[in-house]
């Protein structure tokens, strides 16, 4: 077996927010290398989703980002305590959109040599936040701007 050098070991921040729960979502991640080094970020709007499944998307999609990285083992942080013990199996999955998330996230970590997730404080997620809220925020405006021509054109007939 290979091992597990700095360049496959990956640090992942994943973050899943949603504004009115359920409302307009987004994901964030943050990815270092073992050394702390910034790799990767991803911003991502996930349109209309509860916080919980938002979170999950989040780790998806940081998933898929380590995967395209080349990352074998993972290093998972989050400041949802449910994704964390969900995944871990401490607690059941009860609510039904979140077992096919919870299901395809098993499957993917599968794929992967080792990982381990851990639920940290919302003040050490910060970045990962800051990306969740930066693809709401962004979707926020491209639509008010959308709105603002159509009221625009509206105006000149």
């Amino acid at each position: 077996m290979k091992s597990s050098g700095p360049e496959d070991r990956l640090v992942i921040y994943i973050d899943g927010a949603s504004r009115g729960n359920p409302g307009s979502a987004g994901a964030g991640i943050w990815i270092t290398n073992g050394e702390g080094k910034k790799i990767s970020e991803v911003s991502r709007y996930l349109g209309h989703k509860t916080n919980n499944q938002a979170e999950y998307w989040a780790l998806l999609l940081g998933l898929r980002e380590a995967k395209r990285l080349g990352g074998n083992t993972l290093q998972i942080f989050t400041d949802s305590e449910l994704v964390e013990r969900q995944i871990k199996g401490v607690y059941r999955v009860k609510d039904l959109n979140l077992k096919a998330l919870h299901k395809t996230a098993l499957q993917n970590l599968k794929t992967f040599s080792f990982f381990e997730i851990e639920s940290i404080p919302r003040e050490e997620n910060k970045e990962a936040d800051r990306l969740a809220n930066q693809a709401i925020q962004r979707r926020i405006v491209k639509e008010k701007g959308r709105e603002l021509k159509k009221t625009t054109i509206s105006s000149l007939d």
